[in-house]
């Protein structure tokens, strides 16, 4: 009978604090990330100041952190850019692994006391952060390495160039008002999300329509087009049936939504 594995103890030094909110807005990739800022906020009270001394020199960062976000794993998973079919994990960057741990390059910034500000981030927020270490071009590049399944699948090199992101002067007068009413940064999770292109996937809550596609951010939905690799996001709207939005219910969500329907009917 083999003996149990030991029992590993891990601790966060810190947490991601970040635009990105759900797993559909993250980035496949750091690069793929259009350059979005974030930061890391270490924890204070355990001499991480003394630790970030020199750090600030270097130009990128490895970040080791935990998926926290998922539950349990899958030995075979469909990565996004694969065109035959199902791999075993280990092959493949995905979130879902036995330890859920994540390993981004992302460009340092700068240091300010406990707060590691950086660039390309593709952490959630409040991701915990397990720790830091420098990216090293000369051990950490290797050029002419095999891209395995990638290469196989005769798949483009990434990173992918992000879609560009078109607001009508109506979606943004409805987006300013619904993240003025209710708090939810509701522009930047639609650009983050529509960043990644318009193409239904696991998580994503995208749906295609007979004028379009439709974006659905908690219950609001944003309708949007694409030509080529640019989205024109047109309109939002509530996600809420007409039977429910005139019903008796008092739920704060509800009277958001209300206000909102009252103020941009259905269709103008």
């Amino acid at each position: 009978m083999e003996p149990s594995p030991p029992t590993l103890s891990l601790e966060p030094i810190g947490y991601v604090r970040s635009p990105l909110k759900t797993k559909v807005e993250a980035a496949r990739q750091p690069r793929a990330a259009g350059g979005l800022e974030g930061r890391i906020e270490l924890l204070p009270g355990r001499h991480f100041e003394h630790a970030l001394e020199d750090l600030a020199e270097w130009g990128t960062i490895w970040v080791l952190f935990w998926f926290h976000l998922n539950t349990g794993w899958r030995p075979k998973v469909l990565p996004p850019r694969s065109t035959s079919g199902r791999k075993g994990v280990f092959s493949t960057r995905s979130p879902h692994r036995p330890n859920p741990i994540g390993l981004s390059a992302v460009r340092l910034l700068r240091v300010e006391g406990l707060v590691v500000h950086v660039r390309d981030i593709d952490m959630l927020d409040g991701t915990p952060v397990l720790d830091l270490k420098p990216y090293v071009a000369y051990t950490d590049a290797h050029a002419g390495t095999s891209g395995g399944w990638l290469q196989q699948d005769a798949v483009p090199e990434d990173p992918i160039a992000p879609f560009g992101i078109d607001w009508s002067g109506v979606a943004l007068a409805q987006a300013g008002w619904i993240e003025e009413r209710t708090g939810l940064a509701l522009r930047e999770r639609v650009t983050a999300t529509l960043m990644l292109g318009p193409a239904p996937h696991p998580y994503r809550r995208i749906r295609r329509t007979a004028q379009g596609y439709t974006l659905a951010v908690k219950e609001w939905r944003v309708s949007f087009t694409v030509a080529g690799r640019q989205v024109r996001v047109l309109a939002v709207g509530s996600g809420f049936r007409p039977a429910v939005l005139l019903s008796d219910a008092e739920d704060g969500t509800l009277l958001a939504h209300r206000e909102f329907v009252s103020r941009w009917p259905a269709g103008e």
